[in-house]
């Protein structure tokens, strides 16, 4: 591509890509608010392994996507797909049902 990439879409990734990573600082927090101040007991701390998990998955799902979506602007080429914004869907899915048991356990 000869031309510069519009700014407008490289300022709207790097704005994807911190949300991406409000999410995972969002995630980590509730992790420590369910490691520190719930019991002890296996569901509270699978609530919280859960969590650091899906943290760590979504700051990773949203570095890839950035630097996916990063190439694809810069050589004018079609955005690529992927299973990575499925995968944090489900893993929140997955919270959801852990958050679930820990108050019915």
């Amino acid at each position: 591509m000869d031309e510069a990439p519009d700014p407008r879409y490289l300022l709207a990734n790097e704005r994807t890509l911190l949300a991406y990573e409000r999410t995972a600082i969002g995630l980590v927090v509730a992790a420590v608010g369910a490691l520190n101040l719930l019991e002890g007991t296996w569901p509270n701390v699978a609530l919280g392994v859960a969590l650091l998990l899906a943290s760590g998955m979504t700051a990773v799902v949203g570095w890839h996507r950035y630097r996916q979506a990063e190439r694809a602007i810069r050589s004018g080429t079609d955005l690529p797909t992927g299973i990575g914004v499925q995968a944090v869907v489900l893993a929140v899915i997955a919270i959801i049902v852990v958050a679930a048991l820990t108050v019915l356990v």
